[in-house]
């Protein structure tokens, strides 16, 4: 063992959980209050396979992979933990369910730190031909009813305070480029979705950032929001980040207002990333060809590709319009009770590795 590393006492030992049990006790406490937000609202809570023959189709996505066996004890093909309770849940919407919300244990590779856990607790639902407007003011009442629940005037993390209770501020990502890095984000990008790779990388390198050779659109999209957007998001009042660009929106629906930008929004607290909610599309054909350039780019920076759920997508084609959203249930009990790592906020965090 290395000795620079300090030993730290496991999440069981009897003083560790003494000081870990005031926020458990607060999750349960939010947990039964989000439930019977849920059911007031004539929700009917699902749970959904862990299981699944494709964990999601997102370039940066990681999963875990397990090999599954036939009962002759032949090797089938894989199954995959899943990243998202959101294929199932869009089957049932189809199999004619309108409104469901899941409290799913989800699984992500490559994540461990102060807001990442390898598992977690994913809190979806879904409003069959309802405005994804209508998610937004879902997350409101939410985030207000957890601080309720657990008696807390204001959120706090790493010293950034928010009210929970004041209107969200909503912002499209275009006015936040402009806002925080002065980048004409919408500059480059075509009606029909397509992206100016030279365009953004001129206006990046113009703020003094770092572009590499081997960047895509996506890249500095992505290094911008990060770097200069995200820091400013969710301080004093919640902040709702709409709009994003159709090429950062897989899984949205484009917006009737402008076809360059999707029906996808986050909500944030405290700089803290909770949510992800979409007007979902439903339109097989095209949800397969932005799978397939999602995995194209994820075969070309990582090397693997994850193999599409078929049955997900014919389901699709008998999908009723309606709005979806992920929120990080973990991460939320942070910032209600006070916690400042997303392990003290677990039951039984999964062990240390890799270290």
């Amino acid at each position: 063992m290395n000795s620079s590393i300090a030993k730290v006492s496991p999440w069981w030992t009897p003083s560790v959980h003494l000081d870990r049990r005031p926020f458990l006790i607060g999750r349960n406490a939010i947990q039964s209050a989000l439930r019977g937000y849920f059911l007031s609202e004539d929700f009917l809570e699902v749970d959904t396979a862990t299981l699944q023959v494709s964990p999601g189709n997102e370039a940066h996505l990681h999963a875990f992979a397990t090999e599954a066996l036939t009962t002759d004890g032949q090797t089938a093909p894989p199954l995959y933990l899943h990243t998202s309770p959101e294929f199932a849940c869009k089957k049932l919407l189809s199999a004619g369910e309108q409104r469901i919300a899941c409290f799913a244990h989800v699984y992500r590779n490559r994540e461990r730190g102060p807001l990442h856990h390898p598992e977690f607790t994913m809190l979806e639902w879904y409003r069959v031909g309802e405005s994804y407007e209508s998610l937004m003011m879902d997350c409101v009442r939410i985030l207000a009813l957890a601080a309720e629940t657990t008696k807390t005037v204001q959120f706090t993390y790493k010293g950034r305070d928010c009210d929970p209770f004041a209107g969200p501020d909503r912002i499209s990502v275009a006015a936040a480029f402009e806002r925080y890095a002065g980048i004409d984000l919408l500059a480059s990008v075509s009606v029909d979705g397509a992206t100016d790779r030279a365009h953004l990388a001129d206006q990046v390198k113009r703020n003094g950032m770092r572009v590499a050779d081997d960047d895509g659109w996506a890249d500095l999209f992505s290094r911008v929001l990060v770097e200069k957007v995200e820091p400013h998001l969710g301080f004093n009042q919640v902040t709702i980040l709409d709009e994003y660009p159709v090429s950062e929106a897989a899984l949205a629906r484009p917006s009737a207002r402008d076809p360059r930008v999707a029906e996808r929004f986050e909500v944030y607290a405290c700089g803290v990333e909770l949510a992800n909610g979409f007007g979902e599309l439903t339109n097989p054909a095209e949800q397969r060809r932005r799978f397939e350039i999602e995995m194209s780019e994820k075969a070309r920076i990582y090397g693997e590709r994850y193999p599409l759920d078929e049955d997900f997508l014919d389901a699709l084609a008998i999908m009723p319009e309606a709005s979806g959203i992920a929120l990080g249930f973990d991460r939320l009990v942070m910032l209600a009770t006070g916690a400042s790592r997303i392990d003290q906020v677990m039951w039984a965090p999964v062990a240390e590795y890799g270290r």
